[in-house]
């Protein structure tokens, strides 16, 4: 990998990390399109350890409050009707489905899940849940004719079923195209949750995760030295400095905005992906060249 294709793939995480566009999808489309040799799961995993150092820093005080209250309600009896001791039990309740199947279906994510044709559908089909789940969101807030807004539910009224829902939600994003924020966002959304506590809960749920996930990929690479380590820290640096921006600004952006702009950008980006595929134009396998 060369210091242009880094600095290029990290500013790719960096923007799709936590926008419902699916970050790993766009690394593969970019290297597709330009040529270049597919980044691959471990890099993938490594520049994600870089964004979610960014959601460390964003989030901070939440983190902090969160870590405190939890280590003390464990031996707190009282603590443990914490709002923030009984989050950081349900971050860690939420964050089992993708441990157990990251680890179960770690062969496919790093070889089948890789195929354009499954990213492209993957692309086009939880962008049609996104707009759904936004639709409703929206129906709920605006009310209508004949309906008064509906109140929905803040992170105060997260429960451990809801907590396992989201959970699942974020390990449909082992699949390249699908999006973790997406899926948990839009699972959200389903669930009757406000946009803003859908993604604040999206965002601390994916940080054990993608922390344990980039190490374990870390761990891997350095005993099978199969990573180019400067052009690697580098797209991570690049990742963590665009994500903090990009987190920033959608954490204002979806309180008042619709989540369509980022349907359609969906649905048309896999609609070309499935024509250019079809017309062996561009090959829908990581082994093979682009054409």
């Amino acid at each position: 990998m060369s210091w242009f294709e880094s600095l290029i793939l990290g500013l790719v995480q960096g923007l799709t990390e936590f926008l419902p566009v699916s970050s790993s999808a766009h690394l593969r489309l970019t290297a597709a399109f330009s040529g270049w040799e597919d980044p691959g799961a471990a890099f993938t995993a490594i520049t994600q350890i870089g964004t979610e150092a960014a959601v460390l820093i964003y989030f901070r005080k939440d983190i902090g409050r969160i870590i405190s209250a939890w280590t003390r309600s464990l031996g707190n009896k009282a603590m443990r009707s914490d709002h923030d001791a009984k989050m950081g039990w349900l971050v860690i309740v939420g964050s089992i489905p993708i441990g157990v199947l990251g680890v179960t279906l770690k062969d496919q994510i790093e070889g089948p899940f890789r195929d354009l044709r499954i990213t492209a559908t993957m692309l086009i089909v939880v962008g049609v849940i996104i707009g759904i789940a936004d639709r409703l969101a929206a129906r709920d807030e605006s009310g209508g004719r004949h309906r008064a807004p509906k109140q929905r539910k803040t992170l105060e009224n997260l429960s451990v079923k809801d907590g396992l829902i989201y959970g699942l939600c974020q390990a449909c994003a082992l699949i390249p195209g699908v999006s973790r924020s997406g899926a948990t966002i839009s699972g959200g959304l389903f669930m009757g949750y406000q946009r803003e506590a859908a993604a604040r809960y999206s965002f601390l749920l994916a940080i054990p995760a993608v922390l344990a996930s980039g190490l374990f990929e870390l761990k891997d690479a350095m005993e099978n030295d199969h990573v180019s380590w400067g052009p690697t820290i580098f797209a991570t640096v690049i990742a963590f400095l665009v994500g903090y921006a990009v987190i920033a600004w959608f954490m204002k952006f979806i309180s008042t905005k619709s989540f369509m702009p980022f349907v359609w950008y969906r649905i048309a980006l896999g609609i070309v992906i499935i024509a250019l595929v079809a017309t062996g134009a561009l090959s829908p396998h990581a082994a093979e060249s682009a054409g």
